[in-house]
């Protein structure tokens, strides 16, 4: 895998060197992007059967049944809270606006707690996996660099053909990202630092196939959440002259508003919760809440197309 993925890294730089998206934002359509998000909602929704199968199979029946609960109840109060901005004149501005962005972070929150309250706690839970101590999770590595180089000159040219595969998937994935979250509803001024994303994207991925762990690419479903979390209604007044004579029309225009920090405060708490003291926190998380959340980014991606 670790060559694979070297092979894409490379690759992802040649094609942003040669600025390929200049001609794939010409060919592929929105039909295209959305058919490409409905496919990775519908994955959502499958991972969370999945979840729940895994919980049937390992459970007794009443924590089974319990488990569904919880993730439907994840799902619901995560979508009940994330329509709080319209609660007007219920609570402050705020208020409402945290409850929205944060609705599946309370929900997760809520029902990680719930199964240690009561009767509840008597259940038998089936929690994420985590690690004990700072090191691989596979018993059979000791370190986490993979040695790719011991490899076979052979078999290093052969993962040129799966390298090829991961860079159509990932720029693929890119530029539809990068459409779906950049269509005319949200106003936004599309930037020309789209080749740097591909050099940022072929750089983690070449670190991800050294560290031996899965490649990390872009949430496609989230892409347009992202922007309609940052979008603002503002009222402009143009001048407009009507039969001779000058009118002042007013008009709502919906934009756009890039911000970094809460990407950078969320980044710092990913990598405060995979280390080893706050690892057990994520150990609490039952399965059944990661299905409620999985459930919810499917309904969530699907409710703006």
């Amino acid at each position: 895998m670790a060559w694979s993925l070297i092979h894409a890294a490379w690759l992802h730089y040649i094609l942003a060197i040669i600025n390929a998206h200049d001609w794939t934002m010409r060919y592929v359509t929105t039909f295209a992007t959305e058919i490409f998000s409905l496919l990775n909602s519908i994955i959502y929704f499958h991972k969370a059967i999945q979840e729940l199968e895994r919980a049937h199979d390992t459970l007794s029946f009443a924590a089974f049944l319990y488990a569904v609960i919880g993730a439907v109840g994840t799902m619901l109060l995560a979508i009940f809270l994330s329509t709080a901005e319209s609660w007007k004149p219920l609570f402050h501005r705020y208020i409402r606006m945290g409850l929205t962005e944060y609705a599946a972070a309370i929900s997760i929150i809520i029902f990680i707690g719930m199964p240690h309250i009561g009767e509840l706690a008597h259940l038998d839970k089936m929690t994420l996996p985590v690690s004990s101590s700072f090191k691989p999770t596979s018993p059979d590595r000791d370190k986490f660099f993979v040695e790719f180089w011991t490899l076979p000159v052979g078999w290093v040219f052969a993962a040129i053909v799966p390298g090829i595969i991961i860079t159509i998937l990932f720029f693929f994935d890119h530029e539809v990202s990068s459409i779906i979250c950049t269509i005319d509803r949200y106003g936004t001024r599309k930037p020309g630092g789209f080749a740097w994303d591909i050099i940022l994207l072929g750089t983690t991925t070449a670190l991800c196939g050294i560290l031996g762990i899965p490649p990390a690419n872009g949430l496609l479903p989230q892409a347009p959440l992202h922007s309609e979390s940052l979008m603002h209604s503002e009222r402009e007044q143009r001048t407009v002259i009507t039969d001779g004579e000058e009118k002042v029309e007013t008009h709502e225009v919906k934009r756009v508003y890039e911000q970094r920090w809460s990407s950078f405060l969320h980044a710092g708490a990913i990598l405060l919760f995979v280390s080893p003291p706050f690892m057990k926190v994520l150990g609490l998380t039952p399965t059944s809440v990661l299905a409620g959340l999985f459930m919810f980014m499917g309904e969530q991606s699907l409710s703006v197309k």
